[in-house]
């Protein structure tokens, strides 16, 4: 069966890992292609699921970066729009256990400027899911023009969001503001949690599924690192187990995790609609997998998720 398209709308960001320079006073950058919605479409592509990403690239050294890594993992930029303004830049300081904090160097850079003329030009009917979130979803002026984008699209496909909350670039009130409307449109809602105590502070995972499937979303999943994730559909509730990994970083693990979840569900025919025809086992099963593909990005350095072919041996090891 030929898998049917996933589309990703939102930012690409230059991930600059800082590391001592090789002269006292100096601090060198090595600079990864990133950003949550880019890793999750190069995760789909690479995956082996069509994957097309709505992006506003810049012309500038890191946007020619973000093109020739997006190409060479196989994801579709025919609708990229070609931006004058310049990239968005996070410098990672990564903890003993693998774990980045960001600073954002994102004042009138490219991701945010969407205007409705570029997005409707995007043809949406070989689309089975569209998936966004992060800051393309917080970020004036382009996130009302997103908004409408995605309620556009519900009619005729699947709809997933990762809020991925970045306090430092958008107070976390910004989030919760619009988080309510997020559920009533999405399907599928994929959340940290590190975003559940942000977006909820000290509320039980179980409540807070209870509260986003009353606002409208049908499958919410919160991941919990290397406890697993806690998967909710309508309600019935299921604990996937992480899988073990020798950790560098976690960075792209969550989007990794999207893109397997995603890409597992489109292989069993179940996206393009209302998810009316899933189940538990089958969220259950497709969790599972999601852990499997989270497990491989964070045994590398970066948001550099695994070709498919690289699952196969995890698999083997795990049954051993």
């Amino acid at each position: 069966m030929s898998l049917r398209q996933i589309t990703v709308l939102g930012e690409c960001v230059a991930d600059a890992f800082a590391a001592p320079g090789g002269a006292a006073n100096e601090l060198a950058l090595r600079v990864l292609p990133g950003g949550g919605p880019a890793n999750t479409a190069v995760a789909l592509a690479r995956l082996g699921t069509p994957a097309r990403f709505l992006a506003r690239l810049s012309t500038d050294v890191f946007g020619r970066l973000f093109r020739s890594h997006l190409e060479a993992s196989g994801v579709d930029l025919s609708h990229a729009v070609e931006a004058a303004e310049p990239s968005t830049l996070a410098v990672a300081e990564l903890d003993t256990q693998g774990q980045a904090a960001f600073s954002f160097h994102a004042q009138n850079t490219a991701d945010w400027q969407w205007t409705a003329a570029e997005l409707a030009g995007a043809d949406l009917s070989g689309t089975a899911c569209v998936h966004t979130g992060s800051l393309a979803l917080v970020r004036e002026p382009g996130a009302a023009v997103v908004e409408e984008f995605l309620a556009a699209a519900a009619p005729g496909a699947t709809l997933s969001i990762d809020p991925n909350v970045r306090p430092l670039l958008v107070r976390p009130e910004v989030y919760r503001a619009r988080l309510e409307h997020w559920c009533r449109l999405a399907d599928v809602l994929r959340l940290s949690e590190e975003d559940l105590e942000l977006l909820l502070p000290g509320t039980a995972p179980e409540r807070a599924c209870d509260l986003w499937h009353a606002a409208g979303a049908r499958l919410v999943v919160i991941t919990r690192g290397a406890d697993g994730a806690l998967a909710s559909l309508d309600g019935e509730r299921v604990e996937v187990p992480a899988v073990a990994a020798r950790v560098v970083d976690t960075v792209g693990a969550g989007d990794s995790f999207t893109a397997g979840l995603l890409h597992h569900l489109g292989t069993r025919g179940l996206l393009g609609g209302r998810l009316t025809d899933l189940r538990l086992d089958d969220v259950a099963e497709a969790c599972g997998f999601a852990a499997r593909v989270a497990a491989l990005t964070c045994s590398v350095a970066g948001p550099n998720p695994p070709w498919r072919n690289q699952l196969a041996p995890l698999a083997t090891a795990e049954h051993a």
